[in-house]
């Protein structure tokens, strides 16, 4: 339970984290990305949106109730439609979001031996529910690492030879 705390904890946090990087910063910083193919600051933050909506909840849910007799509904990654929003009403609705699920999952009153249940992912196969919980939080640290690394790639030419010593400039997962 002592990990269930600790990931609560992290999953708390990461809209207000969101909140003070990005709110009301200009587009140039939210809107850029690392080239063709990758994700702007704008299109993580609906893409965390849309598993709050979609993802963690729903299948902590299904575990619960199905075991892993049913498989998780796919997660469709670029799912959020953002046509017509805005990031600060975005980072908004993300913090309700987020609040709103750990209140049900607060609700839930886990226990120890609930953690071990099993479910199917359709692409993994069986996970735990403290397997998907803690996934939960390292998501959340995944993305905020990705923002980082997509808001120091608009500095990629201009700090020269300094780039030798931002190892946020050598991170896998953006275009060169």
């Amino acid at each position: 339970m002592e990990q269930l705390a600790q990931t609560v904890a992290l999953l708390k946090r990461t809209p207000a984290s969101l909140d003070a990087l990005l709110h009301d910063l200009p587009d140039a910083w939210t809107l850029r990305n690392e080239g063709e193919g990758t994700w702007s600051v704008f299109e993580v933050v609906g893409h965390l949106i849309h598993g709050e909506v979609t993802d963690w909840i729903p299948r902590t849910k299904m575990i619960l109730q199905f075991g892993d007799s049913r498989s998780f509904e796919p997660f469709n990654r670029t799912g959020y439609d953002s046509r017509g929003k805005s990031l600060g009403p975005m980072l908004d609705e993300f913090a309700r979001l987020r609040a709103e699920n750990l209140r049900e999952l607060q609700a839930l009153n886990l226990r120890a031996q609930d953690l071990q249940r099993r479910g199917r992912h359709p692409a993994l196969g069986i996970v735990t529910l403290s397997e998907l919980l803690a996934a939960w939080a390292a998501h959340d640290l995944t993305h905020l690492h990705q923002i980082s690394r997509v808001m120091a790639h608009q500095y990629r030419e201009a700090i020269g030879p300094w780039s030798a010593f931002m190892g946020v400039m050598k991170c896998d997962g953006h275009s060169d």
